[in-house]
């Protein structure tokens, strides 16, 4: 079993079986009185992907349809979680990039009195470049300097900027769900991160600085949101999803 390489000076850690041939941790962490669930990828050693739909272009729609694809091009599922924030075609709200190739543009717009977490700006990307290292970037960031990336999925809002918070998470906050997130806390490597119990933004925010390391993580979505790890029960869909990353066995050298 891989060791848990994130620190544990501000929660208790608990690892999870996980095959040792994948360079995967697999952990569970206590931050406040709220319990994470943490998996790193170490990119030198695997190739996190972002899939929407099938070679038909077909949406996979959940998990367990992209575990039976994988299985039936003879690959195996290891990791899945879902990317970014969706609009209401089930369709990418902002850019998402697949193998380099852009299916989504990346989305600027600043409505006034819209709604949604991906409007709380700033939003941003989380990419991974075609230089394999990965990162995360405020929108404005990507418009005035696009990545060359190989997959870059946009979400929002940002959790944490530079270091510090976004400027409108409060303690206070009485809006507490599921909250799932993504950082780089190092180039080629990649910690994605979901509370197992309904915690506000700030909280979550903190969890991400504090004890994952990161100075800048992007918000992925809320309830719907789930990890699934080789060896978990299946994970039918509450919700459609669009976006996934996704880990395979066997997946192409980048």
């Amino acid at each position: 079993m891989p060791t848990l390489s994130l620190r544990c000076a501000f929660a208790a850690c608990l690892l999870l079986p996980f095959d040792a041939a994948h360079a995967i941790d697999a952990g569970e962490r206590r931050f406040g009185e709220a319990d994470y669930r943490v998996v790193t990828i170490d990119l030198a050693r695997e190739r996190l992907e972002l899939v929407w739909k099938d070679e038909a272009g077909a949406a996979y729609g959940g998990i367990e349809a992209l575990r039976a694809a994988a299985a039936r091009d003879g690959r195996r599922l290891v990791f899945a979680t879902n990317a970014g924030i969706y609009d209401q075609s089930h369709r990418p709200l902002g850019l998402h990039v697949e193998g380099g190739n852009t299916l989504r543009p990346l989305n600027t717009t600043r409505l006034p009195g819209t709604k949604g977490n991906f409007s709380m700006h700033p939003n941003g990307v989380f990419f991974v470049g075609t230089d394999g290292k990965a990162g995360v970037v405020t929108t404005a960031d990507w418009a005035r300097a696009p990545r060359a990336a190989r997959i870059a999925s946009q979400s929002g809002p940002m959790l944490v900027i530079d270091g510090a918070l976004h400027p409108q998470f409060g303690p206070a906050s009485t809006s507490r769900k599921l909250r799932s997130g993504v950082c780089a806390p190092q180039p080629d490597r990649v910690a994605f991160a979901i509370s197992e119990a309904p915690v506000n933004f700030h909280d979550f925010a903190m969890f991400m600085r504090d004890v994952l390391g990161c100075r800048d993580a992007l918000f992925l979505d809320g309830t719907l949101s789930r990890f699934w790890v080789e060896g978990d029960p299946p994970a039918p869909a509450v919700k459609p999803y669009v976006g996934m990353f996704a880990v395979f066995e066997d997946a192409p050298a980048r």
